[in-house]
């Protein structure tokens, strides 16, 4: 996938649930949704998941359907594969942008993520997170803690070669 969602930004929510997605990231939505014919607004997957997802994971049709084929190739009936299709077919919604480029988010998702004034927006290459804004902050490095492969406190440039510095 040669357009990525990068950079991070903080927008308005407003009554409605409607909230501005960046450009950006706007571009990336309408170039990965194949299926999209002229002057019509791309579609994404908005993933909430379970208790333990504080946001909300934003797909392109392109990126949604490269986990759906690494879900199919595991053993029909596991574990694991009952796993991902609840997250990704059963906790999650598909919605498109609309006519301003905006989201509408559904009460639920909100309230799920406890969003209310604004929304902080978190590019991950082919994904892009929506989070409640505190919430990023609190949990951005949490998760990062250290182990025998990682150094929070090292510069993550790092890691680009495997782990080795150069």
């Amino acid at each position: 996938m040669a357009h990525r969602f990068r950079g991070e930004s903080h927008h308005k929510v407003d009554a409605k649930g409607r909230v501005s997605i960046p450009a950006s990231f706007r571009r990336v939505l309408e170039a990965g949704d194949a299926n999209r014919k002229e002057g019509h607004h791309p579609e994404l997957v908005i993933v909430y998941g379970d208790h333990r997802r504080r946001k909300l994971e934003c797909f392109t049709m392109q990126a949604i359907s490269e986990v759906e084929d690494r879900i199919e190739k595991l053993p029909r009936g596991s574990k694991q594969r009952k796993a991902l299709q609840r997250l990704y077919n059963t906790q999650s919604m598909l919605t498109s942008v609309d006519e301003t480029g905006r989201l509408v988010l559904p009460a639920k998702l909100r309230q799920k993520i406890g969003l209310e004034g604004a929304a902080f927006f978190a590019g991950n290459g082919d994904t892009f997170e929506i989070w409640k804004p505190e919430t990023y902050e609190a949990e951005m490095y949490a998760e990062l803690g250290p182990d025998d492969d990682f150094d929070p406190e090292a510069d993550p440039s790092i890691y680009l070669g495997g782990g080795k510095e150069g």
